[in-house]
Order: structure tokens, then sequence, then C-alpha cells
């Protein structure tokens, strides 16, 4: 297939869990022999940190504005099989429009952000990626969470076809290393800051902190305000590159994963963070939400906290129990969450919508995946 993406960036995964997840999701599809077009505006904050410059197995096109674009982007959608428009695009709307009236590809919505999504419908917000006819046009919806989130999708935004694609991990990138002084920590945690992932982090992270403050905590991640509550054991690390997440994490003896809160509340909702960790063999603590037992065994796998008490007693864990954890979750991360696995979903979930959208007619060619 030729698959055509109108994203937030890949460029850049500063600040965001976007990026990390396409250049995995990129690269598998390049060796499943797939082209790969990826749209994303130049926007000056991810320019700053941009991290990547080409695609390697496929097209990365940078743009100032949409109306500059616009000839390249009808191109492209003219020769693809599916565009794919995701949530937080730039351009969503308009690249929408663009794939609806000019191209006989699959139409696809990828929400990477389903519960902040809904969210912003139940407060009565205007969600910027989806248009008045909400999801409706579309052939196919994926969403970054499943359960009820599903539902909602249908239910709220009218789209007719709704699949989960969760997140994964690119194995080559994450995997066990040998931990540096730097990052070494008894806990330590990964990720942007966000304020509703503060009452977590208060309770799984900062307050275990003061309760043991013979132990180093770390804290890597970018946008974190001045009034965060440090302590004298919290460490931090400003924003890390994907390169340096191995190192982070395997220099931990233990690492806590958070979910958003919106996210928590509607299930079924794996962090890209949480395969990383897994695949780096670090013991991985988790807040608790429904659905995290489909993806991890609780107690074997991973450890999950409920209270302040369940985050102090995971740090009083003894090394072999820890060692025992990690290795069963990066075994069942190599074989059921890393991007080649993701890649293949997303090629059935394509084949499958494009087979119910076919014209008995049968004006569209079939392309062989």
């Amino acid at each position: 297939m030729k698959i055509v993406v109108f994203g937030l960036t890949i460029s850049s995964s500063w600040g965001n869990g976007h990026a990390t997840l396409w250049r995995g999701l990129s690269k598998a599809l390049a060796r499943q022999r797939h082209d790969f077009v990826f749209f994303e505006r130049d926007v000056p904050y991810y320019a700053g940190a941009r991290d990547m410059h080409s695609l390697p197995g496929g097209t990365l096109v940078l743009y100032p504005d949409w109306e500059s674009v616009l000839p390249r982007a009808r191109l492209e959608c003219q020769e693809a099989d599916a565009v794919i428009v995701t949530s937080y695009c730039a351009d969503a709307i308009a690249a929408a429009d663009q794939i609806g009236s000019r191209t006989n590809a699959l139409r696809v919505f990828y929400d990477l952000d389903t519960p902040i999504t809904l969210a912003q419908l139940a407060n009565g917000d205007q969600v910027p990626y989806v248009g008045p006819r909400g999801l409706a046009d579309f052939d196919l919806v994926l969403s970054y969470t499943g359960g009820a989130a599903l539902t909602e999708l249908r239910t709220r935004l009218g789209a007719r076809t709704v699949a989960p694609l969760y997140g994964h991990v690119d194995p080559d990138v994450h995997r066990p290393v040998a931990p540096l002084a730097h990052y070494r920590s008894g806990l330590s945690y990964l990720g942007t800051y966000s304020a509703d992932r503060q009452a977590a982090l208060q309770a799984y992270f900062i307050n275990p902190s003061r309760r043991r403050p013979q132990q180093r905590f770390l804290i890597g991640g970018a946008q974190y305000p001045q009034q965060f509550p440090w302590s004298s054991n919290i460490y931090f690390v400003r924003h890390l590159p994907p390169s340096e997440h191995p190192a982070f994490y395997s220099s931990s003896r233990l690492t806590l994963n958070v979910t958003r809160a919106p996210m928590a509340c509607m299930g079924f909702c794996p962090s890209g963070r949480l395969f990383e960790a897994a695949a780096c063999g670090v013991p991985v603590l988790s807040d608790s939400w429904q659905g995290l037992d489909k993806f991890y065994a609780p107690g074997s796998e991973i450890i999950v906290a409920d209270s302040e008490d369940s985050a102090v007693a995971a740090l009083d864990l003894s090394d072999g129990e820890l060692v025992r954890i990690a290795r069963a979750a990066r075994e069942r991360t190599l074989a059921e969450h890393t991007s080649e696995q993701r890649a293949v979903d997303l090629i059935a979930a394509l084949e499958a919508a494009r087979s119910r959208s076919e014209p008995q007619t049968g004006q569209r060619v079939p392309v062989e995946a």
C-alpha cells in the first residue's frame, strides 16, 4: 500500500507522544514494503528541537502553510491507497476536505488522543482537528484508546467503523543498555508535564521521595513549571530525545508510568512510554486503569499502584523480584507490543475497511499489501 499521513509531528519528539510512535510505525511499514509519506507543518517549537530530518524508508514533507503544500498534498493523495489524518494535526480539517473530494483513497482518521477529544466535547469546547460533520465522512476511525472510547466515537462523532490501534515500541531503539551514572535512580519518571497527571505523580512519586530521602529519584521531561514541588532527592533532566531513553530506563531500579486523567478514566489506554520502559528491561510501576491487565499481568509483569503506600511498597521489593517482573514484561512486549505488530494490525484494519467500502461494481482496483 501507499499510505499518506497528515499528522502533528514525526520530526521532533519534544513535548509530544506522537513522533516516537510514528517513527516506529513508519519503519515497520517500510520493512513490510509499504510506501509511507508524512506531512507535517513546520512550526517553530518543533523546528527548534528537531531530532529527525529525514524519514528512513519513507518521505517526510515539511511545509510552512497549507496553501503552499496543497499541490503536493493533492498529488500524493491521488496516488495513495489510504490517507490518514490525525488528532492535533495543524491542518486536519483542510486535509480531510482534500481527501474527501479529490481522491478515491481510503479515508482514515487516527485519534491518538481520544480521551482528550471526548473530554473537550463533553466540556462544550471546540475540537480544532474535527470538522462540523464530526468523523462521519471517514471510512475508518482508529483510536489510540480502546474500550468505551470506541462506542463514544460512534455515538458522539458519527464514526461509522472504529478500531483500536494501541501504542507500541521499536525494540531496535528501546532495549536494555549499560546504565549511566547520571541517570541512576531508585525510581524514575519520564514524561512531559501535564496538570492532569499531577495528582498521580504526587501520590506515586513525590510523596514516596519524601518518605525515602536516602534514595535518588529522577524526572526526565519538558514543560515543568517553576512551582513544581521538588524535593532535595528529586533530580531533573530536561527533555530527552528517544536515543537517550534506553540509558535513562536501564539506569533505573524501577520506573513509573502515569496516565493522563482523561485517559485513565476511559481505560484501555497504554502509553508508548509504558511499552518503551518494558522493552528496556526495567520493572514498571503503573497507575491503575481499566484494561491494564489486557496488556500486562499485574503482579507478575507489572506493579500496579493504587495508593502512596503501595508505591512505597514497590520501592521495598527485592532486586530479585524486580528483575523477574522486568524480564516477564520484556518478553510480553516483544511478543505483542512492537511497532512491527502494530503495522500488521494497521494494514489488517485498512484492508478490512477497504473491503467494506469497495463498491459492488468494482471501481476500485485492489492493491496487494
